[in-house]
């Protein structure tokens, strides 16, 4: 039995056979769970994770995440009790606010995130405990609604709500209300301390006696034993794109807003590869490595181990390189 518990988060940088062939290394190598990613109009989340659904037997399946805007919180829900049909007590819905431009640009934008999420997760809620729901809320509206049973046993189901947090509000609303937390890529370990501190406020909050919710965090990782440092040139270019595009960030992982602007100078909006590569040379390695898993297998294996010693339950890997190498090397380190 091996001592880490491990996820794998797959999404839109890897193809459908790499994904399912990731999915199914999990599977067999009692990894604990496979997150199915789900950000830009790239790729749905929802049927990556049933076809994976349908070619595991052990893993659980979640969505890293789904956001609460684009789908009904009763159609999000029926969703998860059919997943939970294909894979019995193993589907975990997973949900986050979405992020901007993409939310406003398709008329969704995010206004209130703390309390459309609320209000998103207590109908869900209801709905698994297989309740009539009748709510009137700023953001959901529910009046009169169940499951319905059709020629099956109308029964509640037990679907986990993990909330994609990462700042201290939303972070105290999901130790007050959810499940779980499922945290982004792209943090130091560091930023724990604070993070936990935020979800036990929440958690003192709760009125069902629950005194303690789960915590995974997505880590970006790269392998490579012969040229470590082509591995963590595969997470530099990562991290750059995303302090170019999304420099929110930067305020989490500790990179100072300077390195930021001189950033977003190189590269231009979308930035391409050929940006990437210019810029990226700014990025030191001690950043990268602060906020990443990359390098021999060992120093990966190592970083890991740090994040679940400073209280992430169950790390999850995202692969970054040499994807394969990266998932096979660290799934041998896991099971040493």
């Amino acid at each position: 039995m091996q001592a880490l518990p491990l996820g794998i988060h797959v999404g839109e940088r890897l193809s459908l056979e790499q994904t399912y062939w990731q999915a199914q290394v999990a599977d067999e190598n009692g990894f604990e769970s496979v997150w199915v990613a789900e950000g830009r109009l790239s790729r749905d989340g929802i049927v990556p994770a049933a076809i994976i659904a349908s070619k595991t037997n052990n893993v659980k399946i979640g969505t890293g995440v789904l956001n609460n805007k684009s789908r009904n919180a009763a159609l999000m829900a029926v969703t998860f009790k059919t997943l939970d049909e294909v894979a019995p007590g193993r589907a975990i819905l997973g949900i986050g606010a979405w992020w901007e431009p993409l939310a406003t640009k398709v008329g969704q934008p995010l206004e209130k995130p703390l309390k459309s999420m609320r209000e998103y997760i207590e109908v869900c809620q209801a709905f698994f405990r297989n309740e009539v729901v009748n709510f009137e809320g700023e953001f959901v509206q529910m009046r009169d609604v169940r499951f319905d049973s059709m020629y099956r046993e109308n029964k509640p189901v037990d679907v986990p709500i993990y909330i994609g947090a990462v700042g201290p509000k939303m972070l105290e609303l999901a130790g007050e209300i959810s499940d779980g937390v499922h945290m982004d890529f792209l943090l130091p370990p560091s930023y724990m301390t604070g993070a936990i501190e935020a979800i036990d406020r929440g958690i003192a909050k709760r009125t069902d006696g629950k005194t303690e919710i789960d915590l995974t965090q997505i880590v970006s990782c790269s392998v490579n034993d012969k040229d470590p440092q082509e591995a963590i040139d595969a997470c530099k270019a990562f991290l750059t794109l995303y302090l170019c595009q999304q420099p929110h960030i930067a305020e989490h992982c500790g990179v100072e807003r300077e390195l930021v602007d001189r950033l977003q100078e190189i590269a231009g909006w979308p930035a391409t590869p050929e940006d990437i590569k210019r810029a990226m040379v700014l990025v030191p390695n001690e950043l990268v490595q602060r906020v990443t898993a990359c390098g021999t297998t060992d120093q990966a294996f190592e970083k890991l181990v740090s994040y679940h010693e400073a209280g992430v339950r169950c790390p999850i890997i995202s692969t970054l390189g040499d994807k394969e190498q990266t998932l096979t090397r660290l799934a041998q380190a896991a099971r040493a």
